[in-house]
């Protein structure tokens, strides 16, 4: 996953919510000293000393929501030595460093900057930090070469010439950076990083229509990155077009569904709208020997399903390939298909009807089926390690199918819009 590959100001953090673009995030308030013992010396001394540092970190916090972070690191490293308790001012340090460490021709150096920000964000994680950028961050952090080195190219050429233009970036140096993107793509035209980060420069220099055509034009180069999506809809959501930005975070979703990052751009689009996104879930009860009820016919085609997959060698015929099992979408799918057939007849008799209409699971489950959407559901609700391996393929014939699913079932759209 590429995500600003850790390189610059350039994470995203949810929807304006934590990260270089970030303008209306509620700060913590600062930390909340022990009350002084008595009223001497030694208590103004102290009292003046935190005064002090309050000032530096209400200036280090500003500096760093203005995008400054290279203005706000000397600030922040003086200040996360004192209160190394201060998870908010542990993740802003380490975002601060990532910055810096684009700045840096040493590579070295700056996979240390990087690792050193990946240990600061772990220690504000095990603090307790629930923020989108201390989420993101983890996350991307985590996904980083052991050495802390990018790479945007094999090209030696476009390597340094991406290097360079991240440089620029992180010093705000717009005008530069769009030169070196350039550069890079005059040598490399299918550079994903080159384009996506050419539109985001545009994009933080407010030319929302040339950065609007950049980030179409990363979607078009690799459709299953979901980055440019995401950025695109966080720069719509900046305009106000929300429902544009739903559109597009949808489709991000369908681009890596099993990527955490998305899911949190689009919780945090909900939470804007004062609206949710749906967990859809239907859970299939396991009846017991002597249950007797009606339903629990379906539910036992259900496991009865699975048991043939696992166990009666329908998996190997499906995929004579693999070696070993593994859970299936076809399995998955097929054995909610024999589910919602058994419900189908139970409604369709009077003394049985009242019960499937009463069962919630058993409503989604038709619900699902008439809308031709068991298997978005199967891989989106319950993609698993097996599961998931499926997903490509699948994507690859239903990417409609998939944004329908979400678009009906997961995402509804703003109040009133």
């Amino acid at each position: 996953m590429l995500d600003r590959v850790i390189t610059s100001a350039r994470l995203s953090t949810g929807f304006r919510s934590g990260d270089r673009k970030i303008k209306n995030l509620k700060r913590q308030s600062f930390l909340v000293f022990l009350l002084l013992a008595n009223l001497g010396a030694l208590a103004v001394a102290q009292a003046s000393t935190h005064s002090s540092d309050q000032e530096k970190r209400q200036k280090a916090v500003a500096l760093f929501n203005q995008g400054k972070r290279l203005e706000a690191l000397p600030l922040l490293e003086e200040l996360v030595p004192k209160y190394q308790q201060d998870a908010e001012l542990l993740v802003d340090l380490a975002a601060s460093l990532i910055d810096h460490a684009a700045t840096l021709s040493d590579q070295e150096a700056a996979g240390k900057d990087r690792l050193r920000a990946q240990e600061l964000v772990n220690r504000a994680w095990a603090m307790g930090n629930p923020s989108p950028l201390a989420e993101n961050l983890r996350q991307l952090l985590s996904e980083m070469p052991a050495s802390g080195a990018i790479k945007f190219s094999e090209n030696p050429a476009v390597e340094q010439i991406m290097l360079a233009g991240e440089a620029a970036f992180s010093r705000r140096d717009f005008d530069e950076a769009l030169k070196d993107y350039g550069k890079a793509l005059e040598l490399e035209p299918a550079n994903y990083a080159a384009v996506l980060f050419t539109a985001n420069t545009y994009d933080r220099e407010n030319d929302f229509s040339k950065a609007a055509e950049w980030y179409q034009r990363a979607m078009k180069l690799d459709p299953n990155v979901e980055t440019a999506y995401r950025y695109y809809a966080d720069m719509l959501a900046k305009e106000g077009d929300m429902a544009k930005a739903r559109s597009m975070l949808i489709q991000a979703a369908v681009a890596e569904p099993y990527n955490k990052i998305v899911w949190r751009e689009i919780r945090a689009w909900a939470t804007i709208n004062n609206t949710a996104f749906t967990i859809v879930y239907a859970p299939i009860p396991v009846p017991k020997k002597d249950d007797t009820a009606p339903i629990s016919s379906a539910w036992r085609a259900y496991h009865s399903m699975r048991a043939d997959w696992e166990k009666g060698g329908r998996f190997h015929q499906q995929f004579p390939q693999e070696a070993g099992y593994r859970h299936s979408l076809p399995e998955e799918s097929e054995a909610l298909s024999a589910t919602v057939n058994v419900l189908e007849k139970l409604k369709r008799d009077k003394k049985t009807a009242d019960v499937v209409a009463k069962d919630p699971i058993a409503g989604l489950l038709v619900k699902l089926q008439q809308a031709g959407a068991l298997e978005p559901y199967v891989l989106f609700s319950l993609g698993d390690d097996g599961i998931s391996k499926d997903y490509k393929a699948y994507r690859t014939k239903n990417r409609a199918k998939l944004e329908d699913y979400l678009d009906k079932f997961v995402m509804p759209p703003a109040p009133g819009r």
